[in-house]
């Protein structure tokens, strides 16, 4: 199995079904290093049980989960050096955080600050949400401005940015291994 390095922050983004969260799976196994899933969706039908499922199935025994679907910090800090971390995704975390009552003022920014303190090299799945259609309410429209802003901040940060469409990879920023 080839091993690679990757930077401190890597971004994925993608559509909806667009082959993000394999791709970045397929770059933190390449790596070598034990796999941490951040695993961010919360459960609340049967249509979503089967995807989480499956993306358990995908992956396999060998990733060690853990759920946060709005505190990220802690999780963040317990890695070790050693290993890499799969957060996916940044975009059901947002959703998360917004829909709290009410949503903490410093969210987004705890959320940039834990990715930096985090002692292994972290691959952020996130759904790219500029290139559909402007949504028609209020609340729609606050949630993707909010979540365009979050890509832009992390994609920044980030060393490597990949935008995943249909499965095919295409390097934003950086260079893949």
């Amino acid at each position: 199995m080839p091993e690679f390095s990757l930077p401190q922050i890597t971004l994925v983004l993608g559509g909806a079904a667009s082959g993000k969260s394999a791709f970045a799976e397929t770059l933190v196994v390449g790596t070598g290093r034990p796999r941490v899933y951040l695993a961010t969706a919360q459960v609340y039908d049967t249509e979503m049980a089967d995807k989480v499922s499956a993306h358990q199935a995908q992956r396999g025994d060998e990733w060690h989960t853990i759920e946060a679907p709005r505190d990220i910090a802690a999780p963040l800090e317990a890695v070790t050096a050693d290993q890499i971390v799969l957060l996916d995704c940044a975009t059901l975390w947002l959703s998360n955080a917004l829909l709290a009552n009410p949503p903490a003022p410093d969210t987004v920014n705890d959320f940039m600050n834990a990715l930096a303190a985090c002692p292994a090299p972290v691959v952020v799945v996130s759904n790219e949400v500029g290139a559909g259609i402007v949504p028609d309410n209020a609340l729609a429209r606050a949630f993707r401005n909010a979540q365009g802003a979050l890509n832009q901040e992390i994609a920044a940060r980030a060393e490597l940015v990949v935008n995943v469409i249909a499965g095919l990879p295409m390097t934003l920023k950086g260079d893949l291994p």
